[in-house]
């Protein structure tokens, strides 16, 4: 079968990452996915397709810009209603799309994943919020996401991050990779009260 699905998905996604950031995302996603399921029996096709489409209602361009909106959005449910036709019209094998969309609607961590798919996408996108890409990414969003205003506003996500997602990881290689992760963010959060005190604002 023609594996030209990946590359138009791909483009696609590249080009509607926005802020342009954004788009790093996906390919060290899917890198971590290759990682975490290095041990297992599973389908990548459904795996770098739910990779590329699970934070499409993130983009700017997607989601609403209005504040009052942006606050009730449900960026997931947004992804789960698009893409099949976006799947669709480049040629991924229509009979894998439920599982696709299954695998974007378990990826958050307060959800429960049951195929295997789905269990990696959610370990994966846990590990991208520790470790120094989890510290870029959050502080990067301070003063244009509406939950992070100020510097405090991303120490204290950073710190529920290391505190409450490392529990959730459900696969064994995932743990493995998530050590670095969590005692590098550890390291930087411990610096920063060192040299902020109360004053990080």
């Amino acid at each position: 079968m023609s594996q030209s699905w990946r590359t138009a998905l791909y483009d696609f996604i590249q080009a509607q990452a926005q802020p342009r950031e954004k788009f790093g995302h996906q390919p060290r996603l899917y890198a971590l996915t290759q990682q975490i399921g290095a041990c297992e029996a599973y389908e990548d096709d459904i795996v770098y397709a739910a990779v590329y489409l699970h934070d499409l209602g993130v983009f700017t361009g997607h989601r609403p810009e209005d504040p009052e909106r942006l606050a009730r959005w449900d960026n997931t449910a947004y992804a789960i209603k698009r893409s099949p036709a976006i799947l669709s019209e480049l040629g991924f094998p229509s009979e894998k799309i439920p599982a696709v969309l299954e695998a974007i609607r378990t990826h958050q961590p307060a959800q429960a994943p049951e195929g295997i798919e789905a269990v990696i996408l959610r370990d994966a996108d846990i590990l991208e919020q520790l470790g120094a890409v989890g510290i870029l990414r959050t502080v990067c969003k301070v003063g244009r996401d509406t939950r992070f205003h100020t510097f405090t506003d991303a120490v204290a996500a950073l710190t529920r991050a290391v505190e409450t997602l490392p529990p959730l990881l459900r696969l064994q290689q995932t743990r493995t990779l998530a050590e670095p992760r969590v005692a590098a963010l550890r390291t930087f959060l411990a610096a920063t009260r060192a040299e902020a005190g109360d004053n990080l604002l």
